[in-house]
């Protein structure tokens, strides 16, 4: 039986096989796979020289273009490690990956000065790496070396590093290619999640089997028009995409006039059962198929995948190549319903310096006798038929339009200011029956305004609230703890237009108040109406800032949505006052 090839080999031999190729599109422009093996062999080797190797954690800062991938490449090239740092997070939280990780050197293309300190991390700019001859020959370090790590939410209030070696890494190529990826010859795959969310990987990887990559940036990401129109016009076979991210955009996709058949990669929350339906109908016109896929951080992406098709009712499908589901009660005995456990492969080796939380959820196999571990995922399924059914969660962790959340590190933000005794989030639905964060707040003297820019401040876009319910005091349970379920009737109804008279509006204030109404299905806007008191979340957000960019040709972020939450601080912030 031949040994399969390391992932430094299978780049090698693609690049070998087609260099001429396009290898990557981006928004600044494109490379064949000659050219990105030559610039990611630069990268390599000025990270070598820099003292990069096998054990080395290099972090990327880096916007979604050329250079990003050219980067990722190089670190791993070199033999090391990356370590995603999204620009947009806050300042605090990525001075703190940069330092927990223990980073060698940061890499970015943005001005050095702007990049989070660390202590003696060095900051070094793409272009000086992209200056040094290209390595001869990549590294191709021990399987059991570390390939990345991600950080996601953590319910101690610091994100916490899930390590992932190559040998993870190259499992979960092969599975994806045995039981995911499309067939055949090469193809156009489109690579839409964020480098901070793992789904990200799924989508890199295809430069290792020759497919072309293309990296869709922020504005189109964010603009569901402009995708669709990049889907046909692309022809992308392949696209990855989150549940919520996918709402946006299904209308579109039933009727554009896509030119080859397109297959959605769908995962990082649960598929509804309106969305699976649909997808099941667009699955049967033979134009798009959909893939369930399922699967924690600490197991290196997928887990399992399950095809959409109208006849069955959401469900995640079976195991993929290398991994072992165990569906456990608390007594850690075999169940129909119970706790998933994850054993095989693709498990990561545990969290960066974190050894006590590593031992809590990676735990020893009862069934096994070579002391391989199992990860507790903390997901509740069914297993029905040989396959599986999600039913929720075991703790206060949830899933939003892809992101994982620990609403604890939310609450610990919020109990950072002096005036909140206690706060307890909670994903619940809004009016429009879109999943939203929900803040309820405990305290003397609080106002959302104050509440909502310490969470801006602190936290990523994605787990900010979209609302919230500030409480003299929380309710109880007999036990005296927070009454969780009792706190959805605490929430007011969303908030009804001011209709007293303003002063008359400004161009920028009318163009605004237009789309606020028709995303909001509300009638007049007054100046000082709160978006998100009118019934505005993060997926509204998202669109406002979409239909904000088309507007008024400009870049909106938004996270401006939540730091101008009001007509006029909004109008204000896009006239630049």
């Amino acid at each position: 039986m031949s040994t399969p090839l390391r992932l430094g080999e299978r780049f090698a031999r693609a690049v070998s096989r087609q260099p001429d190729r396009t290898a990557l599109v981006a928004r600044s422009g494109s490379l064949t796979f000659a050219q990105l093996a030559a610039a990611s062999g630069r990268v390599a080797a000025a990270l070598r020289g820099r003292g990069v190797g096998p054990g080395s954690v290099v972090g990327l800062h880096l916007t979604r273009d050329v250079d990003l991938v050219v980067s990722l490449l190089g670190v791993l090239r070199a033999g090391a490690a990356y370590v995603p740092l999204d620009p947009a997070l806050p300042a605090d939280r990525l001075a703190f990956m940069i330092e927990d990780c223990g980073a060698r050197l940061t890499v970015t293309d943005a001005d050095p000065a702007v990049v989070p300190a660390a202590a003696g991390v060095p900051v070094v700019r793409v272009p000086e790496l992209r200056t040094s001859p290209p390595a001869t020959r990549p590294v191709i370090p021990p399987a059991e070396e570390l390939a990345y790590v991600i950080y996601t939410s953590g319910s101690t209030g610091r994100p916490k590093g899930v390590e992932i070696t190559h040998r993870s890494l190259e499992n979960l190529l092969t599975a994806l290619e045995t039981s995911v990826y499309t067939d055949g010859p090469a193809v156009t795959v489109g690579w839409n999640a964020s480098m901070s969310f793992d789904a990200s990987v799924q989508q890199w990887l295809r430069l290792f089997r020759g497919d072309t990559v293309v990296l869709i940036d922020e504005q189109t990401r964010a603009d569901p028009e402009t995708m669709v129109r990049l889907i046909v016009e692309r022809e992308l076979a392949e696209l990855d995409i989150s549940p919520s991210h996918l709402l946006l955009l299904v209308d579109r996709l039933e009727t554009a006039p896509v030119r080859r058949p397109l297959r959605l990669l769908v995962g990082g929350e649960p598929v509804g059962e309106a969305l699976w339906k649909r997808l099941g109908v667009l699955a049967e016109s033979g134009r798009v198929r959909s893939v369930n896929l399922y699967g924690p951080t600490e197991c290196s992406v997928d887990v399992t995948a399950a095809l959409v098709t109208g006849a069955d009712p959401p469900h995640l499908g079976g195991p993929l190549h290398g991994v072992t589901l165990h569906v456990l009660d608390d007594a850690l005995r075999p169940a129909e319903e119970g706790e998933l456990y994850i054993s095989g492969r693709g498990l990561a080796r545990g969290y960066r310096r974190r050894p006590g939380m590593t031992a809590e959820r990676f735990v020893a196999n009862p069934v096994a006798a070579d002391g391989t571990r199992m990860y507790r995922t903390g997901d509740l399924v069914r297993r029905t038929g040989g396959r599986l059914t999600y039913l929720g969660r075991t703790d206060f962790q949830v899933k939003l339009r892809g992101y994982r959340i620990e609403t604890g590190e939310v609450e610990a933000v919020l109990e950072r200011s002096p005036d909140v005794g206690r706060a307890v989030v909670r994903l619940e639905r809004d009016t429009s029956g879109e999943p939203a964060l929900v803040a309820y707040c405990q305290g003397t003297g609080l106002t959302v305004d104050r509440l909502r820019a310490a969470a801006v401040a602190a936290l990523p876009a994605y787990m900010v609230p979209a609302s919230f319910v500030l409480l003299d005091r929380l309710p109880l349970t007999v036990a005296g703890k927070v009454d969780r379920e009792a706190l959805a009737a605490l929430r007011p109804a969303p908030a009804t237009p001011d209709t007293a008279l303003d002063a008359p509006l400004s161009p920028t204030e009318q163009a605004v108040g237009v789309i606020w109404s028709d995303l909001l299905g509300v009638g007049h806007v007054g100046l000082d109406d709160d978006f998100f008191d009118l019934g505005g979340q993060s997926a509204l957000a998202i669109r406002m800032a979409a239909r904000l960019r088309a507007e008024f040709h400009r870049a909106v972020p938004m996270v401006a949505v939540f730091e101008h939450p009001t007509l006029r601080q909004l109008s204000a912030y896009l006239d630049g006052r």
